[in-house]
Order: structure tokens, then C-alpha cells, then sequence
């Protein structure tokens, strides 16, 4: 007689985001299939075993597909999202866009969002710092808005959609993982479901299951961080008369006790306003409704017709792993790293950390790496991490100050913003998501200047098929996991040659770049040339007249040159962390 199998506990709600008022948010449910290890007396290998399958782990699993790599993707809820939870994070910026657009799923993200690009900030009722981000130079020449506000649930929706359109990945929902070994040659996962426990193996463990990751527990993988006093309650309402669609802020909130407070508009008309509360608050009697209602009522006047949707308590913290890779695990996302949100720097963060392991695995997998380049997650990310660290710990302290000292330089700030253009950037309400350079990286060449900065998705004419348009993420995806090599003006026949020679023995394809009437020497060719008559992808790339950029899959610049020579194949060498191709 067949013994059945214990109750599949519940997911406990770990991400601190716990529901206390409001009717929530309605989530989708994904059945649980019983994995074919449950049938199996052996023990079957994968290559790539992603564990959570949020935001992070979505968007990996989705890269990885995309590069026709196979996984396993285990999460221990059937849903998106958390149940009853808020909407968790809702600003995605340029780059984050830039690699959902890669994917396939920009355009579900485009329609359902909404897109803004100016923020305000007020002390009081002093307007004292105002951006556009359409205006500034590391957002002007993207295809991609500078940001979109959209609930993360929504965009995890999506990632769901894609990776079944693309198969390979096989999305286990109610999969826990229970216990977890590893050696050099393997690393061995106990998995628990409804249905019973099984084991299976991995040579590649992506850590995605966020800030509480058990793996990060058994490994004892040390951490550095810090835990302040800031306490919030974040509300996700809807009004009867709609306020403009802009980032706004308030440092001092009159309305808010002279606290903090931010207000952005995300889909379905619901807002997200976040206050700031004091350190020694309740937190459940500063999120009851009526309490949250009253604080409404003050900031938009009574007489507005508002719906709580949700509203929580919620508290920030910085911390980062030291190592962000344990012998077979890689630790990406939430579980790798916890930022403040000021600036949108964590959800953004860990899709830019799910894009950059992809390409890497895939390049290993498929051969045209060696493994060797999967150490340069860490020195990249880490660095990426330990910014954002610092960025986001900097505006925390600028919204509340922790000494004499700090309170001095805020208040000083403000005062000179309210009466000098000058003093506006000195504001800090948060520095705003951008793609981080890797100036530590072993894999970009160092003799090229701007070696490490993320190449925006600039838009191109096509030389043939009508003249029509095309962008930088057209040619990753024509290159499908191989570099790009990107060659500005004219060609001599040798230079044809050794992009030719080179392309055979490297995983590489080139592409000529010409203005409006130049002559191509390449068959593979493109005119810099958009809507406005203007070249971008070259500004973009960062270099000038006759010249190469080496872009790598993610978007980034492997290096840049003059000469079709053995400076390209050294950039091409160092990418790849290989030691010779010739």
C-alpha cells in the first residue's frame, strides 16, 4: 500500500512585503506537473539549474533560452509575484528595457506601463530639483524609454509567456529546494513537491530565490551589510481624479510631518506613494487603512475618492555577498545583493546580473568558451552590487540624516537649491538606475577608453529591405550569443580579409557601418542613419570616424579601435577569456 505523500506547505512570505490592508492583487496560478525524476531511480544531470523564479530567475531562464540553452527553473510558490503581497517593485529603466526588448517581451511591457521620464522634488512647498532623463546623454539615444512603471507581477507574467514560447526551459512551480551538496565535479539538489522528494544534478547552480536564499545559509557564504532604522509604509491606491505623470518627490512632506514621500504612477491607474515613517513607529497601525486614508486625505485633500489597493509596512537595508560566486552556485539578484530602492537600482540591478551570466553560460556551454570566463560574473557584478551599495546608502542617509553632521549638509543643501540652480544636483531622492561601467573587469580590454559601458540601443536604417529601421538589439540577436563586431566607415580588402579569417576561427560576426551614400565593401553592412538624419549608433559606441567597436551580447563594449589588426583579435581573446584564437 502506497504511503501518500505529506501536505505541501504553504510558501511563507519572505520578502518583506506582508499584506496588511487593501484588497490585493489578484494573481495568476500555474498547475504543478509531477517532474519526471519522481519516476526515475537515477539521478538525472542538468546543465543549468536556476532556483526562485522571480523577477531574476525569469529573466534568466528567458536569456538562456533565447540562446537555445537548455535549464530547469524550480520555484516553491504557483504564482508570480507573493500572495497578498504589494507590487513589489514597479520603475524599470533603459537597460533593463533594453534587455526585455532582446528577450521579447518589451512590447507586453510597452503597452501595459506607463512611461515617464521627468521627476520633481520639493522641500516644503519649494520645488527645488527637476530632471528629464530624455534629456540627458546616457538615455537620449535608446530606442527604449528611459524608464517604464509597470507592477513587477505583470512583467514576471510576461517572462512566464516568453519562456514557454521559447521552450527549453522546464518551470517547475511548487518545487522547493531542501537540501543541497556539492563537489567539484557536481553539485546534487533535494527537492521537495506534493508529490514527493527527488533528487537531481547540476553542473551550474543560479542562485535566484532572493534576499532569504537558503543557499546562501548552507554555503555560509559571508556578507557585508547594514540595517538601519528607516521605516516606511507603502501604498498602492487609486484616485478619482488622476495627478500628473511625473516621479515626484518631497523630502520634507508637510502633509507627511515633514517626512519623505514619493508618488509614481504604475498601470491599471494605481499609484504607489511610499512614506516615510518614524523609526520607532508601529508598523501595523501606521499601514492600517484608516491611518493610510488619513495620511491620503492630507496629501491630496479630502474630498478625492481613493481605493487602497494595498498598503504595508517595509523597511530597508543594504547588503552584499562578498563572493558572488561558491564553487558550482552563481548568487544573482536579490540573493547576491539587497538595495534600498531609491533610484530603482534593485529590481534593475539583478535583471542586468541575469543578462550578463547568460551570454557567459551559453558561451561555455556551446564550447566557444572556456570556463574560465564565468569568473568574470564577479568581478563585474560585484562591482555593479557594491555601486549601487553605495549609491543607494548615500540617499538614505540624505533623506535621513544619522548625525549633526549630515543634518547640517542636508539642510544646506536645501536651502542653497531653493535659491541656486547650481545646488539642485546636490538633492539626492535617489540617483537614477543606469548601466553600470566595468572598469574591473578581466574580460574588456583595458587600453580602450570606454572599454565596460553599456552600448544604448540606437536605431539604424537597414541597406536593404526597403530602407527599413532597425536597432543595436537587432544585430545581438542576428549574432545570436557570438560578439559583434561593429566597423565604422570605409574598408580596405586586407581588413574584409581578417574580419573574414577572424569570424571562421571566433565566435564573431562583423557588420560594416556607412553613412547615407557611402559604397559598402562588406556584404554584411548597415547605414548609420535614423528617422532624423542623424547617426547614433556610432555616438552611442563611443567612437568617432574610421573606427571598430567590439560589443558583446549583453549590450556592453568588449573594447574599441582604429585598425582592422591584431589589436581586434587580442579585444576578441580577452572577451572570451581564451588565450589565442590565430
Amino acid at each position: 500500500m502506497n504511503t501518500p505523500a505529506p501536505a505541501y506547505g504553504e510558501t511563507a512570505q519572505t520578502n518583506g512585503h506582508e499584506f496588511t490592508q487593501g484588497e490585493g492583487y489578484h494573481l495568476p496560478e500555474y498547475p504543478f506537473v509531477p517532474p519526471p525524476e519522481l519516476a526515475r531511480s537515477d539521478t538525472v544531470r542538468h546543465p543549468i539549474v536556476i532556483v526562485g523564479a522571480g523577477l531574476t530567475g525569469l529573466t534568466l531562464a528567458a536569456s538562456l533560452a533565447r540562446l537555445g540553452v537548455p535549464a530547469v527553473l524550480l520555484d516553491e510558490d504557483n504564482t508570480v509575484g507573493v500572495k497578498g503581497a504589494a507590487s513589489r517593485g514597479i520603475c524599470y529603466a533603459q537597460k533593463s528595457l533594453e534587455i526585455f526588448q532582446r528577450i521579447g517581451v518589451f512590447d507586453r511591457i510597452a503597452a501595459k506601463g506607463i512611461q515617464w521620464n521627468v521627476g520633481r522634488t520639493f522641500a516644503g512647498q519649494d520645488e527645488v530639483y527637476t530632471f528629464d532623463l530624455r534629456q540627458q546623454q546616457s538615455f537620449n539615444l535608446s530606442q527604449q524609454p528611459p524608464f517604464i512603471n509597470l507592477q513587477q507581477f505583470y512583467v514576471e507574467g510576461y517572462l512566464v509567456e516568453r519562456i514557454a514560447e521559447l521552450g527549453l526551459v522546464e518551470l517547475r512551480w511548487r518545487n522547493r529546494l531542501v537540501d543541497f551538496e556539492q563537489n567539484k565535479d557536481v553539485a546534487t539538489l533535494t527537492v521537495e513537491t506534493p508529490a514527493g522528494r527527488y533528487r537531481i544534478e547540476a553542473e551550474h547552480v543560479i542562485d535566484t530565490s532572493g534576499a532569504h536564499s537558503p543557499l546562501r545559509q548552507w554555503l555560509k557564504v559571508p556578507v557585508t551589510g547594514y540595517h538601519g532604522d528607516d521605516r516606511w509604509c507603502l501604498a498602492d491606491v487609486r484616485f478619482g481624479t488622476r495627478p500628473p505623470v511625473e516621479r515626484r518627490t518631497w523630502i520634507e512632506a508637510p502633509f507627511n510631518d515633514n517626512r519623505a514621500v514619493w508618488q509614481h504612477l504604475m498601470a491599471d491607474d494605481v499609484w504607489r506613494i511610499d512614506y516615510q515613517m518614524p523609526s520607532d513607529s508601529d508598523p501595523a497601525e501606521a499601514c492600517r487603512e484608516e491611518v493610510v486614508r488619513e495620511r491620503l486625505a492630507r496629501q491630496f485633500g479630502a474630498e478625492v475618492p481613493v481605493e487602497v489597493v494595498w498598503a504595508g509596512p517595509y523597511a530597508y537595508r543594504n547588503e552584499c555577498v562578498d563572493q558572488m560566486r561558491s564553487g558550482r552556485v552563481f548568487f544573482v539578484g536579490d540573493a547576491a545583493k539587497v538595495v534600498s530602492p531609491f533610484g530603482a537600482r534593485g529590481g534593475n540591478t539583478g535583471i542586468a546580473d541575469a543578462d550578463n551570466l547568460a551570454w557567459k553560460l551559453a558561451a561555455v556551454l556551446r564550447g566557444q568558451a572556456p570556463p574560465k570566463l564565468l569568473d568574470s560574473y564577479h568581478a563585474e557584478r560585484h562591482q555593479a552590487a557594491t555601486d549601487n551599495v553605495r549609491v543607494t546608502s548615500r540617499t538614505a542617509r540624505f533623506l535621513r540624516p544619522g548625525n549633526g553632521v549630515e543634518h547640517l549638509f542636508r539642510n544646506a543643501a536645501l536651502s542653497l537649491a531653493r535659491q541656486q540652480a547650481f545646488a539642485r544636483a546636490l538633492v539626492n531622492t535617489g540617483r537614477m538606475s543606469v548601466a553600470t561601467t566595468y572598469t574591473r573587469s578581466p574580460v574588456c580590454s583595458r587600453g580602450s577608453s570606454h572599454a565596460g559601458e553599456s552600448v544604448q540601443n540606437a536605431v539604424f536604417r537597414w541597406a536593404g529591405n526597403g530602407n527599413g529601421l532597425g536597432c543595436l538589439n537587432d544585430l545581438l540577436r542576428w549574432a545570436d550569443g557570438r560578439l559583434l563586431v561593429l566597423v565604422f566607415g570605409d574598408l580596405s580588402l586586407a581588413a574584409c580579409e581578417r574580419l573574414a579569417d577572424l569570424s571562421r576561427h571566433a565566435p564573431l560576426r562583423s557588420v560594416q557601418v556607412l553613412d547615407a551614400d557611402a559604397t559598402p565593401q562588406a556584404v554584411e553592412h548597415i547605414r548609420d542613419v535614423n528617422p532624423r538624419g542623424v547617426g547614433h549608433l556610432q555616438g552611442a559606441c563611443h567612437v568617432f570616424g574610421h573606427a571598430w567597436a567590439l560589443v558583446r551580447p549583453d549590450g556592453h563594449l568588449a573594447a574599441t579601435g582604429e585598425a582592422v589588426d591584431a589589436s581586434l583579435v587580442h579585444a576578441v581573446e580577452t572577451a572570451l577569456a581564451v588565450p589565442t584564437f590565430l
